[in-house]
């Protein structure tokens, strides 16, 4: 089976992991770490957060391109110009939601509010039916996310660190990881398509046509980019320049919350599968 998911060589990488002392908790028979999340910051998200028409909310799955995405989105809103992306750190301005600080961020963010979230569709805040906020879901192919998601657990301190491919395969399968279920996170979202507050893309579509990619985005939000401000948002969103930004890359978080020995969060940005939206 592992043969399906990596090709002969990534094989030859180490395909174990010690297992770290990481501790979970349940939240409504979901998964989440115990660092940096809390059963009261996800259901106050749930049941309290109060989602605003002008709101721009960026939903993945784990290692399904959440920090492309929100790289795109924030250059999209400034029009191409960089120096946000370069002189603010990813998760303070577009923080995830469901995370203690990160609500914390979103609670004092001055509309028009930019955010990220990986929660199913079943933990997000009640009211966002009722409003005009838009959400971006990004798809990837599950057995790209599987590969990524197995090294990001090698180096997260959160995460428990996943042991063999195989075993790591098997808990991906059941949904025995953190934010539960591939297949029923993409289901759930998946329930508000054709809804004109909701569009979908996948990573694979970003990764073929990105500039393509950013006029869809650009029309849903309905921003007008001239072609000079498109040309931007295009190459400091590409994976080089994300790469060597500092405030996207992950590299600025401290040594108790990544081991940067272990991995680095930017790793390959590749696709072995394609998925294509409608």
């Amino acid at each position: 089976m592992l043969e399906d998911v990596l090709p002969s060589s990534e094989q030859k990488e180490p395909s174990h992991f010690t297992m770290s002392s990481a501790e979970y908790f349940t939240y409504k028979g979901i998964l989440f770490p115990q660092l940096e999340y809390s059963w009261e910051t996800i259901n106050q998200v749930e049941n309290e957060f109060q989602i605003l028409d002008d709101d721009i909310i960026n939903v993945t799955y784990p290692k399904s391109g959440t920090v492309w995405m929100a790289e795109i989105l924030a250059l999209i809103l400034k029009k191409g110009d960089p120096t946000w992306t370069h002189n603010s750190v990813v998760w303070d301005r577009s923080p995830w939601l469901e995370t203690d600080d990160g609500l914390q961020v979103a609670l004092k963010y001055p509309p028009p509010r930019l955010m990220n979230s990986h929660v199913p569709f079943q933990f997000f805040p009640k009211n966002f039916l009722q409003t005009k906020a838009k959400v971006i879901y990004v798809m990837r192919n599950p057995k790209d996310v599987l590969v990524s998601f197995y090294y990001f657990s090698s180096f997260i301190k959160s995460l428990k660190t996943p042991g063999s491919l195989q075993e790591f395969l098997e808990k991906f399968l059941s949904g025995n990881v953190v934010y539960g279920s591939w297949f029923d996170h993409v289901k759930s979202w998946m329930g508000l398509k054709g809804k004109p507050n909701f569009f979908y893309i996948t990573y694979e579509e970003l990764q073929q046509d990105l500039r393509g990619s950013v006029e869809k985005i650009c029309q849903f939000l309905g921003k007008e980019l001239s072609s000079q401000q498109m040309d931007s948002v295009v190459e400091h969103a590409s994976f080089q320049k994300m790469k060597e930004n500092k405030m996207s890359n992950f590299s600025v978080l401290p040594d108790e919350v990544v081991d940067h020995k272990k991995g680095r969060f930017m790793r390959k940005a590749v696709s072995r599968f394609q998925v294509q939206s409608d």
